[in-house]
């Protein structure tokens, strides 16, 4: 039986305590929170035949099936690669499970992360389903981006948030989950990982601290002048371009933040709390919102898996960076 995090009890309790489930959840909330593990154990609750609130009884012969991945009555849709659209064709397959009667007698239940992943064309072949659903169908739709979906399918279902956990229970729950890990660690890791603890498990999994401060280095040399642009491109073509892009963004945040606040507690973490002053104080906003733009705009070429060459992309984000500070 799958089940939830700490923070995420007292709503599981809500949830199975229910008599009647809607047909179409809609899961929102940042990235890391948790709503995948949510999902899949109200999933396994729905279909169970002897349930025990607030959880799946895990020896039926419904959750059997679902442990193997072999329950008639369960759909799962996600893109068929990892960052790509989930098509229209897809959609139609599910609309076709949804339309048959469940083969156990008891409810189907389908499973769509990320609904964002969801081109017009497949999200418009959802609604009909969404609308009018078969039998007791219940559909699940996971977002970590509800602004990207279409209000026809946000309002077709019972939408509900998932915020991030309370810096405490996160740090927490950290303690058990990287034991090796000192308090100050953590706390770092859940910093960059802007609160969601998951992210910041990923974010340790993937090195990231040692990252991080391959990659600060690398910045106040950059703007000492004891490095390149292009030096600095090669030195970092081997690191995840996406977290790149997500720290940089972060920083252009951060220093447009003190521009207008002059707040040093929106500094952000200690690492680059200095060049962020420093590039607030000396850059232009407009300058620095340009860069923004740039940024966000290359984040999605990189999510979209785009041809880029990598060299070349983060020369021309340097040089950018670089020239930052200096009259508008």
């Amino acid at each position: 039986m799958v089940d939830c995090y700490p923070w995420q009890s007292a709503l599981r309790a809500q949830l199975t305590s229910r008599g009647q489930h809607p047909h179409a959840y809609l899961f929102h909330g940042p990235a890391g929170v948790g709503k995948r593990a949510f999902a899949d154990g109200l999933v396994a609750f729905l279909l169970c035949q002897r349930p025990q609130p607030p959880v799946a009884c895990g020896q039926c012969k419904s959750c059997l099936l679902l442990a193997a991945g072999t329950h008639p009555d369960h759909y799962l849709l996600e893109p068929e690669e990892a960052d790509k659209a989930i098509k229209v064709d897809q959609v139609r397959d599910l609309v076709g499970f949804v339309v048959q009667t469940a083969q156990l007698g008891g409810r189907k239940v389908v499973l769509l992360e990320p609904a964002e992943a969801m081109n017009l064309n497949a999200a418009n072949a959802l609604l009909k389903s969404l609308e009018e659903p078969s039998g007791n169908t219940h559909l699940i739709l996971i977002s970590h981006q509800p602004s990207r979906l279409l209000p026809t399918i946000r309002s077709r279902c019972v939408q509900q948030a998932f915020p991030l956990p309370e810096w405490g229970q996160a740090l927490e729950w950290l303690g058990r989950r990287l034991p090796e890990l000192d308090d100050e660690c953590r706390e770092v890791l859940l910093q960059l990982a802007a609160g969601s603890p998951l992210g910041a498990v990923r974010l340790h999994q993937q090195g990231g601290l040692a990252l991080r401060a391959q990659v600060v280095e690398g910045l106040k040399k950059l703007h000492k002048q004891q490095i390149t642009p292009s030096q600095l491109a090669e030195q970092w073509n081997a690191l995840p371009l996406v977290l790149l892009f997500d720290w940089f963004c972060e920083w252009s945040l951060l220093v447009l933040r003190f521009q207008l606040t002059e707040d040093d507690l929106g500094l952000g973490p200690k690492d680059t709390a200095k060049v962020v002053r420093y590039l607030a104080q000396k850059s232009s906003s407009a300058r620095v919102l340009a860069m923004q733009d740039w940024l966000l705009a290359q984040r999605q070429k990189v999510l979209a898996k785009a041809n880029l060459n990598r060299v070349l992309l983060l020369e021309t984000l340097l040089v950018q960076w670089a020239s930052l500070p200096g009259p508008s």
